[in-house]
């Protein structure tokens, strides 16, 4: 049987951020940062309200992002046409793995079990005629 889920995050995409570490005495706890908390966080809530309450996913996963990132504003009409044409590609940050790591993190206990479940994994990042940045996982 096979189950596709698709939703939107809104927003910027954000990159899984480097472990922070904190020292108290000498016990060194180790933290992820504010910005990748709240990410993983609306990555939650919109795999939530596309999911429902069903129940979490035991099977082998199979994730497809879609990544839509704004044109800057900086850039000339010739080189935004470009860009929509496909001919610039938006090879800046965020990086497109640390990506996937923040969106398997907020998938994880809420869409399938534990994200050692994701066995394919199929990433595309381009520019887009949009005011936000929108990113379409499917599942």
């Amino acid at each position: 049987m096979t189950f596709c889920m698709t939703f939107e995050i809104p927003g910027e995409p954000h990159g899984k951020g480097r472990p922070r570490f904190r020292k108290f005495g000498s016990f060194v706890s180790t933290y992820t940062d504010n910005k990748t908390q709240a990410y993983e966080t609306l990555v939650k809530q919109c795999a939530k309200q596309a999911f429902g309450d069903t129940e979490l996913l035991e099977t082998p996963i199979s994730l497809y992002l879609y990544i839509k990132l704004p044109i800057p504003k900086s850039y000339s009409k010739k080189r935004s046409e470009a860009c929509l044409s496909g001919l610039e590609k938006p090879s800046k940050k965020p990086d497109i793995d640390n990506i996937l790591k923040s969106v398997m993190d907020g998938l994880n206990g809420t869409v399938y079990k534990d994200d050692n479940q994701v066995v394919n994994v199929h990433m595309t990042k381009v520019y887009a005629l949009i005011d936000f940045a929108l990113m379409h996982p499917v599942i």
